[in-house]
Formats: structure tokens, C-alpha cells, sequence
């Protein structure tokens, strides 16, 4: 499989607009990401699928021998670690965030494969993010270092049964601090990575003062995986999909003691931590969404024009829904890419507190338009479409899944649109004077 010029894989228009934003030493990276994504990467989906055994128990025994091959060769190439700026860690990668979001659509294209293949991948890089902007220097060590080295796996515990999750003030998990230690006490479920034989960290999130300011209540804390009282409950489905050998676990945390030490940041700052983490990660995943949408687009495509699918009596290009299809879909995929990448250009130029509007909007609107891509990709293929001979409905249950935050997004843009109506009232009052 040959690798041809990036503009075959990436808009041609968008790549002349922010090309001057991109780095020499960047578009040398993103040259060879791009070769290891398509020659190396897609090429060994199978094999890693086939290395995930059938057995409910080993299946989450081990984790499949080919992406060690694959991490080796990124690291040769110097393409691990590329999401982690050094702004925040001295080792980490030299790609600002915009330079980042076209390396995370090359690798959305093998969403199960290449990122994990350049430790890029979820929930691993938030966490990273974290340690390495809030962690200790004995925390970064013991912790963030293996991580780095793609030696371990972590989890991001949030998300409650029995409550909304949504609003991560409603988080009853107990933290109560004795002496030198904390003890936890609480459950979660969808635990990302959780189930995974090479998790070592959960950064777990609770509340230490339930009578403290609302937003000063939360802490994160880190809890070693095999530390007495952790317990994995079961791994959740989506759609089906039990995404062994990570997983989305439900765990207990049954009086947990680990040392004051691993408090991440300091008491109470749980919120900042995670919205800190939440804005940069949840726009990683509209990234590799792109990738995902495109290569579901070059399916339809190679679909559509192979001349032994035929319905009645014409190949499928023929047809016109097929053909306003793919149009509908080019049209969704580059308008996706620009909310993205305007996203990511403001995190650099604003830190991502000052580009919120930005991100929601594209965590809002990418995951819908994705899911609609991939949707027709689906209908096009049949019944082949939602088997595991293609990947898109892989695709698809992961674009899905990822619209659950749609509607927290959508108020926080309209209320922030409001808050523009008193400068407009004026414009208008000046303009009959």
C-alpha cells in the first residue's frame, strides 16, 4: 500500500489555509504518521482483532501482541506522545494543538490501532495531561513516567450510576481524609481502560467536603488499580461492544485507603482539574472522529463504484440518493474539520479556558455530523455494514456514544449567545438615532 501527497487524505483548501500556522518540523511528522497510519497501522487491524480471544475470561487476560510491534516503530519514528505539548512537560511532543488535530484525524482512521500504537489514545492522554500539569514531581515518577513510555494503562473514574453524571457536582463517591490518608468509598461505571491487564492508575474523582462552595467540594485522587478494595464489577456494552481487552468497567471502591500524597493538585480541586481535562480530551476525540468519518467516506466511495455491486441493473454510482449521499457527506466531513481545527487553533492562541465556546461547539456538532456519515457509509454497505468486516459500525457506535454530551454543550453556547443581547439592543438603538 503506497502513501500518496497529504491533500489525498485531507482537504486540499483546508490544508492551504492553516498551512502557514504549521511547523517545518511538523509536516515532517505528520508526513510520517500518515505512512505508519496506512501502511502499518490499518494493515494490522485484523490481526489485533483476531489476537482479542473469544473466551469471556481470557479475553481480559492479555492485550494483543501486535500493538507492542506497532508502538516499537512509532517510537523509532519519533511519532509517540505527539498529543502532550511542551508547554506542559519538558519530553513531550512539539505540536501545538491545531498541528496536534490533523495528526489525531490521520489516526481516527485506525481508531482501535494507531492511536494506542503512538500512545495517543483515551483516556490515557487526559490523564497524562493531568499528571503532568497538577502532578507531583513523586507522582509524575512513579506514575506519569510509565505511562509516557506506554509501559502502563490508566482510567479516569467520573461517572456515577444512580445520578446524572452530566453535572459532575451531583458525584457522591466519599473521600474522607484520616491523618495521612484518604479512604474512599463509592462506585462508578463506564471506567474507560479499567479492564485492561496493564492498568495501574485510576484518577478517581469524589468529594472531600460535601459542605465546601460547590465547585471547591470535588477532588481527584489516585488510586493504584490493585490497591485493597478496588473491585471490578463487570465490563458495560455499547451498542453490544464490550471493547475487551480495555473495556468501560463498572468498579467499587470499598474503603480504599491510599496516602494523602496522591491527592492530585490539592483538596477540593477536582472541578478545575477536570474541566481542564475535559476540553482539550473531548476535542481529541472530535479529531479522530474526522478520521473515522473519512475513511468511512473512502468505503462508500470504493462501494459505490465496484462494478460487481450492482442494484437493479446499475452499479451504485448511479443511483442519485447514492450520489447526493457521498456529496452530503463531503460537505459535513470539511465543515466538521473547520470547527475542529478553529477549536484547536484557539486553545493555542487562548488556553483552552478562554476557547470553551469553541470546543463546545465542536463537541456539540461534530459527534451528530460524524454519526450521520457513518450512518449512510452504513446503509450504502448493507448488511455487511453492521458486521465486523468493516469497521463501520465500530465507527458508528463510537460517534454515537460520543453525542451524549451534546445537550450540556448546546445550553452553555445559547447562554453565553444571550449574554451578546444588550451590546446588540444597543447597535440597534444607535442605528435609528
Amino acid at each position: 500500500m503506497t502513501v500518496g501527497p497529504l491533500s489525498d487524505y485531507f482537504s486540499r483548501a483546508t490544508w492551504e489555509l492553516i498551512e502557514s500556522k504549521v511547523s517545518d518540523e511538523a509536516k515532517v511528522i505528520i508526513t510520517k504518521l500518515l505512512k505508519f497510519v496506512v501502511e502499518d497501522c490499518i494493515p494490522a487491524e485484523e490481526r489485533f482483532h483476531l489476537q482479542i480471544s473469544e473466551d469471556p475470561k481470557a479475553r481480559w487476560a492479555s492485550y494483543p501482541t501486535v500493538i507492542e510491534e506497532l508502538k516499537d516503530k512509532a517510537k523509532s519514528l519519533g511519532l509517540f506522545n505527539l498529543f502532550l505539548s511542551r508547554e506542559h512537560y519538558a519530553e513531550g511532543s512539539p505540536l501545538t494543538n491545531l498541528e496536534y488535530a490533523v495528526a489525531a484525524e490521520i489516526m481516527g482512521r485506525s481508531i482501535k490501532v494507531a492511536p494506542e500504537a503512538c500512545n495517543c489514545s483515551a483516556p490515557d492522554t487526559g490523564n497524562m495531561e493531568v499528571l503532568a500539569r497538577y502532578g507531583t514531581d513523586a507522582q509524575k515518577a512513579k506514575w506519569l513516567v510509565p505511562l509516557l513510555a506506554g509501559k502502563t494503562r490508566s482510567s479516569f473514574a467520573m461517572t456515577e450510576p444512580k445520578i446524572s453524571s452530566s453535572d459532575a457536582t451531583n458525584i457522591k463517591t466519599s473521600m474522607r481524609i484520616e491523618g495521612d490518608e484518604v479512604v474512599i468509598n463509592g462506585s462508578k461505571w463506564w471506567i474507560s481502560g479499567a479492564g485492561d491487564p496493564r492498568n495501574a492508575i485510576h484518577l478517581v474523582m469524589g468529594k472531600t467536603d460535601p459542605t465546601a462552595e460547590k465547585y471547591q467540594q470535588q477532588t481527584v485522587v489516585l488510586i493504584p488499580s490493585d490497591a485493597p478494595g478496588v473491585k471490578l464489577i463487570r465490563p458495560m456494552k455499547i451498542f453490544g461492544y464490550d471493547d475487551a481487552p480495555e473495556g468501560h468497567l463498572e468498579v467499587s471502591y470499598e474503603n480504599v485507603r491510599v496516602p494523602l500524597s496522591n491527592v492530585v493538585g490539592g483538596v477540593g480541586r477536582g472541578f478545575e482539574i477536570i474541566q481542564g481535562r475535559l476540553g482539550p480530551g473531548r476535542l481529541h476525540h472530535c479529531m479522530r472522529l474526522i478520521g473515522m468519518a473519512e475513511r468511512g467516506l473512502d468505503l462508500m466511495i470504493l462501494r459505490a463504484t465496484d462494478p460487481e455491486k450492482v442494484a437493479f441493473g446499475n452499479q451504485l454510482q448511479s443511483h442519485g440518493t447514492v450520489v447526493q449521499g457521498i456529496a452530503k457527506c463531503r460537505i459535513e466531513i470539511d465543515s466538521a474539520r473547520l470547527l475542529v481545527l478553529t477549536a484547536a487553533l484557539a486553545i493555542d492562541l487562548h488556553k483552552s479556558k478562554g476557547a470553551m465556546k469553541e470546543i463546545g461547539m465542536a463537541k456539540a456538532l461534530v459527534p451528530k455530523l460524524v454519526s450521520g456519515v457513518l450512518d449512510r457509509a452504513l446503509q450504502l454497505h448493507g448488511a455487511e455494514g453492521l458486521s465486523q468486516d468493516t469497521p463501520i459500525a465500530l465507527f458508528w457506535s463510537i460517534a454515537r456514544w460520543l453525542r451524549f454530551a451534546d445537550e450540556v454543550h448546546l445550553a452553555q453556547i445559547g447562554k453565553n449567545e444571550l449574554k451578546r443581547a444588550a451590546v446588540l439592543r444597543s447597535r440597534a438603538i444607535k442605528a435609528h438615532l
